[in-house]
């Protein structure tokens, strides 16, 4: 038990990696995915200042792809940022959980909480920001933000040639079921080891820790938190854009 009163106690701190090293393929060519342009701003800036607009963060730490890292620091330099979160920028791996570990690697002390952020995700409103960090801080080792689903989901046999029919193998319990989004959060020394563990069916961090046979707890996410992939996607998030500068000035 620490002898630390609640007074002396270090403030509890956050920092937030977010995996950008992507090339976004399913986009079509082009730049990689985080530096395609989102209502004239880069998705990767949009993503950075949503984590940075949590009062709690305190760190953000941008994984560029491997021969980028100087293009992101130049990146970062040319846009305005909150001026109270700190900003590091450092290669990535192969894999994204190769530069989420290099995020990782790079942590300063005094760091308890961790969030990893897809750089993909640019729109996430900071109340899902603060509900994951909230949810660690009050002892989940793991959280992540999903949404309830709206479609029926078969699970099936794959084809063996795409576009061929697929067997439907079962219908899974929709109520049960939910759409999984970013920033996961996770107490820092859970998901540093689970980085220096798990090397199979990594899905996504989360999944890491589960494979440790350790608790995920799911908050609710938000529908402006989905994924940028495909063209259809980035006309979905101008409108978002849009949307918020009518409504409060975004």
């Amino acid at each position: 038990m620490s002898d630390e009163s609640p007074a002396t106690r270090p403030p509890a701190r956050t920092a937030a990696v977010i995996p950008a090293a992507g090339r976004g393929v399913r986009l079509g060519p082009g730049a990689p995915k985080a530096l395609r342009a989102l209502n004239g701003t880069p998705m990767l800036i949009h993503a950075i200042r949503a984590m940075a607009a949590s009062r709690a963060v305190s760190l953000v730490i941008v994984v560029a792809p491997s021969d980028g890292a100087a293009e992101v620091k130049a990146l970062l330099a040319e846009h305005t940022l909150p001026e109270r979160t700190d900003y590091l920028v450092v290669p990535g791996g192969e894999s994204r959980q190769e530069s989420v570990k290099a995020g990782l690697d790079v942590l300063p002390p005094g760091i308890d909480t961790v969030l990893v952020h897809d750089a993909a995700r640019p729109l996430v409103p900071v109340d899902t920001v603060d509900g994951v960090i909230e949810a660690v801080r009050a002892g989940a080792p793991a959280v992540v933000p999903a949404l309830p689903l709206a479609d029926t989901v078969k699970e099936v046999e794959p084809a063996a040639t795409p576009g061929d029919p697929e067997p439907v193998v079962a219908t899974p319990a929709r109520a049960r079921l939910r759409a999984v989004q970013t920033p996961q959060g996770f107490d820092r020394d859970l998901l540093v080891r689970a980085h220096e563990t798990v090397t199979d069916n990594v899905t996504d961090d989360a999944s890491m820790v589960e494979q440790l046979g350790l608790p995920v707890v799911v908050v609710p996410g938000h529908e402006e938190a989905f994924k940028v992939t495909r063209p259809l996607d980035l006309v979905l998030a101008e409108a978002v854009l849009a949307r918020r500068r009518a409504n409060d000035g975004f």
